[in-house]
């Protein structure tokens, strides 16, 4: 973090990490305090938003349990804003594009065609910086989580979501999970 930093200062900018929820394992209480070390001293914001995809919302006990927090910590990280990824409201969401029907054709190979709306949590055009906290492991409905997946599906709208799910499960689980790049991989690219 420190190397990463020294390269790209992050003085006075408001910064949005985006990290995975209680499904996925991954070392968050030592990396909510490696970034709060790192940057709340001075950045302008540093908030947390926590890419659900369509799972349950966490709530304050499972949100302080995946950062390693006490809710006495949580007065201390006061400065810290955690946000679920509020997916079933549409007001929570800008679009900001389509992929079209002949590109879906073209990369499912013919397997699906037709328009998908492209869009994301509007609380990642209130910060200066995004980054991605999160681990990559086999996934069933992409090949490989991590990555571009925090965005897509993780703080999209549920036209990606559900064109992504219904894509994996016309593929199969079978071929898709531990695949590099998959059809779904490749939309979300």
């Amino acid at each position: 973090l420190a190397q990463a930093f020294a390269k790209h200062d992050m003085t006075g900018k408001r910064v949005l990490l985006i990290t995975p929820d209680a499904t996925r394992s991954a070392p968050m209480p030592m990396m909510f305090r490696l970034f709060y070390e790192a940057l709340a001293d001075k950045v302008a914001a540093l908030d947390y938003l926590i890419a659900l995809g369509t799972h349950m919302a966490m709530d304050e006990d499972q949100l302080n349990a995946l950062f390693g927090l006490t809710a006495e910590d949580r007065a201390k990280y006061g400065k810290v804003g955690i946000y679920n990824h509020e997916w079933e409201k549409p007001e929570t969401f800008k679009q900001i594009g389509v992929i079209s029907a002949a590109e879906i054709e073209q990369i499912t190979d013919g397997l699906m065609s037709m328009d998908v709306p492209v869009t994301v949590n509007k609380m990642l055009f209130d910060y200066d910086q995004v980054i991605i906290c999160g681990p990559t492991f086999p996934h069933e409905v992409v090949g490989f989580s991590g990555g571009n997946k925090y965005f897509f599906p993780g703080v999209a709208g549920p036209e990606v979501i559900n064109f992504s799910h219904w894509l994996g499960a016309v593929i199969t689980s079978w071929k898709v999970i531990g695949t590099k790049m998959t059809p779904v991989g490749e939309t979300i690219n």
